[in-house]
């Protein structure tokens, strides 16, 4: 059902150089305000946790205090469990802005009872998006949690699952590509229906009878330069995430993001002819 791999699990054996550094974890309200549908949204174990709710009246949201410019953010989800078909549990970071909007997407989008969960990502710099990537899960999310985190430095922007890589989008200012560095960019989440699109392109539609719809969050970690702040935070060299280990995957990163992109992609804009007859110049860029 969820496909494995012996080399996967061979990898899991070595230790993976961002998961060596960590934060407490804080509470939910320490860094974090609800968006909307407060009801929809319980605390669990003292704040540590909580649990997002979807039903047929609400889905519902929370956001970070703080936006950041740079850094690192992470939480362990556990995602709907069994027929998901047609919700999105959404984990991104974006700048709250319109024509010139960052943003640096998780999306988990649900699917039938048995079938695996797809994660779509995507980034928009300086106001241009779709570029969306998907891939299967290669475990079950909603039987345990998992670690979800985005790295965004000056070099590169790498979204992680269980600190194995699976989105790498280069800086490559120098090619004419842009690249979100100017804006600091809010935590956001969501569990929300998008039946429209979200499972088959909208052909499988969410099954109102399996309500109420639960995703669950914690360890919710964030380390970054908070907007505003001082005005050298970003270009730091003593901000972790900014030092030479963080620059570029190291060859275990490379081998399992390699991994990933060839056994659980399943769609990469960069090779959608019909969207893009011309090959968008960061797919040629060494991303």
């Amino acid at each position: 059902m969820y496909p494995k791999s012996n080399y996967f699990f061979y990898a899991l054996a070595f230790a993976f150089s961002i998961s060596s550094v960590s934060a407490k974890p804080a509470t939910f309200l320490q860094d974090f305000r609800v968006t909307w549908s407060e009801s929809h949204i319980k605390q669990l174990d003292g704040g540590r946790a909580i649990q997002l709710v979807l039903d047929q009246n609400s889905g519902c949201g929370f956001a970070s205090k703080y936006q950041y410019l740079f850094g690192r953010v992470s939480m362990r989800i556990k995602l709907v469990p069994g027929d998901s078909a047609g919700t999105v549990t959404a984990f991104y970071m974006n700048s709250d802005t319109d024509n010139v909007r960052d943003e640096l997407d998780f999306e988990f989008l649900g699917n039938r009872t048995g079938q695996p969960y797809t994660v779509q990502t995507n980034i928009y710099a300086h106001g241009k998006g779709d570029r969306e990537q998907r891939i299967n899960l290669w475990f079950d999310p909603s039987a345990d949690f998992h670690l979800y985190s985005i790295l965004w430095n000056h070099h590169h922007i790498v979204f992680s699952v269980d600190d194995v890589p699976i989105r790498v989008y280069k800086n490559n200012e120098a090619k004419g590509i842009p690249f979100p560095k100017f804006q600091g960019m809010g935590v956001y989440s969501t569990l929300w229906e998008a039946d429209d699109w979200a499972t088959r392109g909208g052909l499988e539609k969410i099954d109102w009878s399996k309500a109420p719809f639960y995703a669950y969050y914690k360890d919710f970690d964030i380390e970054g330069c908070p907007v505003p702040g001082p005005a050298n935070c970003p270009s730091n060299p003593a901000n972790w995430w900014e030092s030479s280990t963080y620059q570029s995957l190291n060859a275990l990163q490379a081998r399992r993001y390699r991994w990933v992109r060839v056994n659980h992609m399943i769609y990469d804009y960069c090779t959608d002819k019909s969207r893009y007859p011309v090959t968008p110049p960061e797919c040629t860029a060494g991303i």
